[in-house]
């Protein structure tokens, strides 16, 4: 899209009034709660659904590259923040045997085809938390922070280049799919309230518009409640447990060499390296300087499914977005959807549903980064759901572990992974700090839920096994990702060498597991 027909909507998007806005998702609020007390949210049993985000590289020298638009539509993705982004969301499927098969077989499905139609365009789509090596004959800093002033007329007719004076200035960042939501954080009165920077050790880099975000890719496992009423039960469960899978999925530890700070030496950044970079990026990139507690964070625990609701409401109005209804059971209530678009939380409830008998309370659990092979990925699925399952059924003490326990889990293992001091209740309610201790409770009770909903130990063995792998060998992506980096500089290379050559290997790697292997095949060889 030009620049200029993108300028002028984003101006359109400006023109919303925050205050009529946040009534009206106000309104929108009470008509959910009405029917979640007429049972409309309520599903027969619980239901899991996956979404997978990617970033596309060169085939042969793994740089990242822009994918065209037309691209993501014959292959059946769809965009996210950056050009080099793209995202996969599975259909929702019943948590049973069947129902993770067919997660599994529809992301591999998709995703053959995908690889295959990208190859043939001499590119590679990469599932992995940070890329490194930016686009050939490009710098990182400058691809993530590149961006250009639009003017546009009072009349709303473009007025061209900013330099002109006259109109509203628009910023659009040059690298930036073209969604208004997007670049209307950027020009927003409320753009003070993102930081729009990121702060992690060894690294500062200010832009002007959200688009370092982009640096960062996830997968978001999702589970429906089978009673909406009892979401904050589930809710509560998954804070305690984010902590623990998080450090058994990190997997980025380093950012592109020239986004270091200047002068600082390799040995610093190898030592003071977090395992999961991404949670620093997102939350520096989009909340304010200096705040305790920013748009994206670690929620707190909740009373009753209301507080879910009201909490989102309240939530701060980032971005007032223009809304169109349509003939879903959720445009019954647009705003409320609308605005939670920018409710970020590293666990969320979400409330939506194309048809009535769609409707759905489900649990958004955000913190786990793309993995190495998708069998990672559905193993990270399997394993929250299994866990919720289990948790809840069996009254898991855990439940009374402080929450300030659980929120300082998950920062530890954001810095360090497997190797972080965590706080854990077990099955007979003995507190421990124990790391295997803590893991295998916690795997057990993910095995437990998942032959509860039918599937053999054997299959549920099968699901669970990358992550028992993990444990058994104190190895994770982030871990092996640092210990390439770390070799490559005791055999003399310099940073960027270091880090580009881990990448390589990496892609190498995944070239051959993507579809049919797992991270366990990796630290076997």
């Amino acid at each position: 899209m030009p620049e200029e027909e993108l300028a002028a909507r984003v101006a359109d998007v400006l023109t919303v009034d925050a205050e009529e806005f946040r009534s009206r998702a106000e309104a929108d609020a009470e008509t959910i709660i009405q029917a979640i007390d007429d049972g409309v949210f309520d599903n027969p049993q619980a239901i899991v659904g996956l979404e997978y985000e990617f970033y596309a590289i060169e085939s042969e020298a793994c740089s990242l590259r822009r994918v065209p638009r037309r691209l993501l539509e014959l292959i059946g993705f769809e965009k996210e923040l950056g050009l080099h982004n793209a995202e996969m969301t599975t259909s929702p499927q019943p948590l049973n045997a069947d129902g993770l098969r067919a997660q599994e077989s529809e992301v591999k499905a998709r995703l053959r085809t995908a690889l295959n139609v990208t190859n043939s365009e001499g590119m590679r789509l990469v599932s992995d938390a940070m890329w490194t090596i930016p686009p050939e004959g490009e710098d990182a800093t400058t691809y993530l922070t590149d961006s250009v002033e639009r003017t546009v007329a009072d009349d709303g007719e473009d007025g061209g280049a900013a330099e002109r004076g006259d109109g509203e200035r628009i910023r659009i960042a040059t690298n930036m799919s073209d969604s208004g939501r997007y670049h209307a954080m950027a020009n927003t009165d409320r753009a003070q309230s993102a930081a729009m920077e990121i702060d992690a050790p060894n690294v500062t880099l200010e832009a002007d518009t959200v688009m370092p975000e982009s640096l960062i890719t996830s997968i978001q496992p999702h589970y429906q409640v089978p009673h909406a009423i009892d979401l904050p039960l589930y809710f509560n469960y998954a804070l305690r447990i984010a902590g623990p899978l998080l450090a058994l999925g990190v997997n980025s530890p380093f950012f592109p060499a020239d986004c270091y700070d200047e002068g600082v030496a390799p040995e610093g950044v190898l030592e003071d390296a977090w395992m999961e970079h991404r949670i620093s990026v997102f939350e520096s990139v989009l909340n304010e300087r200096n705040t305790s507690e920013g748009k994206v964070r670690f929620p707190r625990d909740l009373g009753q499914v209301e507080e879910a609701i009201e909490r989102i409401v309240e939530d701060d109005t980032l971005v007032p977005m223009p809304v169109e209804t349509g003939d879903r059971f959720d445009d019954q209530f647009p705003h409320f959807r609308r605005k939670h678009g920018t409710y970020w939380r590293w666990v969320r409830p979400v409330f939506d549903g194309a048809t009535r008998s769609a409707a759905n309370a489900r649990i958004e659990f955000r913190p786990i980064p793309a993995q190495p092979t998708v069998r990672d990925s559905v193993a990270f699925q399997a394993a929250f759901a299994g866990l919720l399952e289990s948790l809840v059924r069996l009254e898991h003490p855990v439940y009374e572990l402080d929450w300030e326990h659980a929120h300082e889990n998950f920062y530890a293992a954001m810095q360090s992974g497997l190797d972080a001091d965590m706080t854990w209740i077990t099955n007979d309610g003995k507190e421990t700090t124990d790391s295997f201790e803590l893991y295998d409770d916690l795997l057990a009770h993910a095995e437990d839920g998942l032959t509860n909903r039918g599937l053999t130990e054997e299959e549920a063995a099968k699901y669970l096994y990358p992550l028992r792998h993990r444990v058994r060998q104190g190895l994770t992506p982030a871990q092996w990702k640092h210990d390439q980096v770390r070799h490559a500089l005791e055999e003399g290379d310099d940073l960027e060498t270091a880090i580009e050559s881990m990448q390589r290997t990496y892609v190498d790697r995944q070239s051959e597991t993507l579809l049919e292997g797992s991270f366990a095949d990796w630290a076997s060889e």
